[in-house]
């Protein structure tokens, strides 16, 4: 794709997540776009955002699981950016009206202390550099019709995501054992999913390195203070109306996300 073509797809998606209007697949559009052009496209309108004065707060990792990655036909994980108009509050309810065909899941959110920046980055790197850990949910939306999407879409899409929300206990990343820690997730009340931590590219450590060493090769780093979701744990699940999901990591606390019509 050329630089105006990039635009083009950028201001596209914009405008469907302003106007809660869906678009085509970028990729029935421009049938040659690359992956690499989608992150043009996603890296565009994060910039965008940030001249229009919102801030950077963190990272997001997606397609970590095998199964994931498979269908979407990737050998790897993609990313997205997290704005501060993005997060959300435990028990400040979510409007369905400001989302288009929401979902959610559940994930180990990491909170850094130091740079890291690749290549080079390990999975010790990371909990050298983590100030602690976050039960979180991230909501997951998409704004190509239908979820009908492949890879090149939603990393455009900046990797189909809407907000997070994060739990209210920061535990040091000592304290826990990422790799086997367990994690239930419940919809009204109802236990729907269980998982571990190495549901997320083996350890949520390993995906928060990957994302490192991807981005060295745009001269980014991921910053102190900077909050990094590592990935889903389960499948996501959709949002059908007015549900509550809680999510509860063994040592790690819980989460809750509410929603409203």
């Amino acid at each position: 794709m050329n630089s105006e073509q990039i635009k083009e797809a950028a201001d596209l998606l914009l405008q469907a997540g302003q106007e809660l209007k869906p678009i085509d697949a970028l990729t029935n559009k421009y049938p040659d776009i690359t992956i690499e052009d989608a992150y043009k496209i996603q890296l565009e309108n994060v910039s965008k955002k940030v001249n229009s004065g919102k801030t950077i707060v963190g990272k997001k990792i997606g397609l970590t699981s095998r199964a994931m990655q498979s269908m979407l036909g990737v050998p790897e994980p993609d990313y997205g950016h997290l704005l501060d108009d993005m997060v959300g509050e435990e028990e400040l309810p979510i409007e369905l009206s400001t989302l288009l065909q929401p979902k959610v899941e559940a994930e180990i959110a990491f909170v850094l202390k130091d740079e890291l920046k690749g290549p080079g980055v390990t999975l010790a790197k990371v909990l050298q550099a983590t100030e602690g850990v976050i039960p979180s949910f991230e909501i997951i939306d998409s704004r190509i019709k239908d979820w009908k999407i492949k890879i090149q879409d939603t990393i455009a899409d900046n990797a189909s995501s809407a907000m997070v929300i994060l739990g209210s206990q920061l535990v040091p990343i000592k304290e826990v054992d990422l790799k086997h820690m367990g994690m239930v997730l419940e919809k009204n009340g109802q236990i729907i999913d269980t998982a571990a931590g190495a549901e997320a590219l083996g350890h949520p450590a390993l995906a928060v390195a990957w994302l490192a060493n991807k981005l060295a090769q745009y001269d980014i780093s991921l910053k102190p203070g900077e909050i990094i979701l590592s990935g889903s744990l389960t499948k996501a699940y959709e949002v059908t109306g007015n549900d509550t999901f809680l999510a509860t990591f063994a040592g790690l606390g819980t989460v809750k996300a509410v929603f409203q019509d």
